[in-house]
């Protein structure tokens, strides 16, 4: 089973969130990265994600439109058997993942796992809260605790 880690930026902690980025890193090297340039609004972004998570975005280069991103999404997903994807925020990810990928169905195959705490023994500086480096650090915490 091909093993993933998810994690997501989003405007706020709200059930009004809406999706910036999201990034699934597979521990052998594949990775999945999208930044959604539309679909948001600076305006609903908590002072944190403005603070803190949209100057590690890189828009101009990276930002893609949703239709973009889901097929980038869907392509990095096409052909597993069988996937595990692992969150250690899967209440917050999980949606984020599904509402990307709508209309079209989560892949056959794919499954959902929380690990919390994954990154609990880091301190809250060695965390960058960017969707691709949060999931890379995941893959190597998942990967020391054996």
């Amino acid at each position: 089973m091909r093993r993933l880690f998810l994690d997501t930026e989003f405007t706020s902690l709200s059930r009004h969130r809406r999706l910036i980025s999201l990034a699934l890193v597979d521990p052998s090297g594949p990775e999945c990265y999208v930044e959604l340039g539309e679909g948001w609004a600076l305006e609903d972004c908590s002072e944190f994600v403005v603070q803190i998570v949209l100057p590690q975005l890189d828009l101009p280069a990276r930002g893609m439109s949703r239709e973009e991103a889901r097929t980038a999404l869907l392509r990095f997903l096409d052909g597993d058997a069988e996937v595990e994807i692992i969150s250690d925020a899967l209440a917050w990810d999980w949606p984020l993942l599904l509402e990307l990928l709508a209309p079209a169905p989560l892949p056959p195959g794919i499954v959902s796992r929380e690990i919390r705490g994954l990154l609990a023994g880091l301190e809250e500086s060695q965390v960058p809260h960017h969707a691709l480096l949060d999931a890379r650090l995941m893959a190597e915490q998942y990967a020391l605790r054996g």
